[in-house]
């Protein structure tokens, strides 16, 4: 984010893109060598079809209420990330290269803070409590609103950075416990097929949604807020983080039974 800020702002914006993606590049291999999974499930007799993991997904409350909650969650959060680099020209008086130090701050910290805080507590609760892999993700998620709330309507960029810092990794403490719920709501070799399916849904709502809807909410309060009327848009969007930690909430009371323990291989 801070390269891509220098970059878009004294070379081109197009040029910005290029560099992440190359940066991604170089990432890749190191993640194959460092990440590695756990030992291999016990042999099925055959690979499970698309339709066999789709019925059994269908059926359990769980994945349904994880799904749309995440996606409520991300279309508020594929919206604030979207727009809130014009929030901070806009009522903050920030320039490019200003708003690409806040950004990348914001997302280092804190983005990086919350998925690591956010695995780690619903592993050590869910170990005793399967719910607490939706419980985590839905306090974190009422927890956000108000300190983004803050940070919205603030008006010194300073303020603004340290109220937006913990509700930054708070909004995305959800990946860690949701990822790892999906994935054992099946059995081992149809986890591919239920995180696809889980993406699906949460792309389609919360990416394909998010963005669009904000902007075209802080269109229609022009007439209104004028300049201000993205701050007023934000605002009024973060109530998608209560139906989020409403959803996942209730999705943790059906972990209970949903959830799917793999059978190792015998050594």
């Amino acid at each position: 984010m801070l390269a891509g800020g220098y970059i878009a702002a004294r070379i081109d914006w197009r040029m910005a893109f290029i560099a992440v993606g190359l940066a991604g590049m170089l990432v890749g291999p190191l993640v194959r060598l460092i990440v590695r999974d756990r030992p291999k499930p016990a042999p099925m007799a055959r690979k499970p079809a698309f339709a066999t993991v789709a019925r059994s997904l269908a059926g359990k409350p769980s994945f349904w209420l994880l799904s749309f909650g995440a996606a409520s969650g991300s279309m508020i959060g594929y919206g604030l990330a979207f727009w809130l680099p014009s929030l901070m020209r806009r009522s903050f008086g920030l320039d490019l290269i200003a708003t690409s130090h806040f950004l990348a701050g914001l997302l280092l910290i804190g983005g990086v803070g919350g998925i690591v805080a956010g695995g780690w507590l619903a592993d050590r609760l869910g170990a005793r409590d399967r719910a607490w892999f939706g419980y985590v993700p839905a306090i974190a998620y009422l927890a956000s609103i108000p300190l983004f709330a803050g940070g919205i309507h603030g008006g010194d960029v300073r303020i603004a950075f340290a109220l937006f810092l913990l509700p930054q990794a708070l909004s995305y403490a959800w990946l860690g416990p949701v990822l790892s719920a999906v994935q054992h709501l099946v059995a081992p070799p149809e986890r591919a097929t239920a995180a696809a399916l889980f993406l699906l849904i949460n792309n389609l709502i919360g990416l394909g949604g998010g963005i669009y809807a904000l902007g075209a909410l802080s269109d229609a309060l022009t007439p209104l807020y004028g300049s201000d009327a993205l701050r007023h848009a934000m605002l009024a969007g973060l109530g998608l983080y209560a139906v989020a930690a409403l959803l996942v909430g209730l999705a943790g009371l059906h972990l209970r039974r949903d959830w799917v323990e793999p059978l190792t291989a015998p050594e």
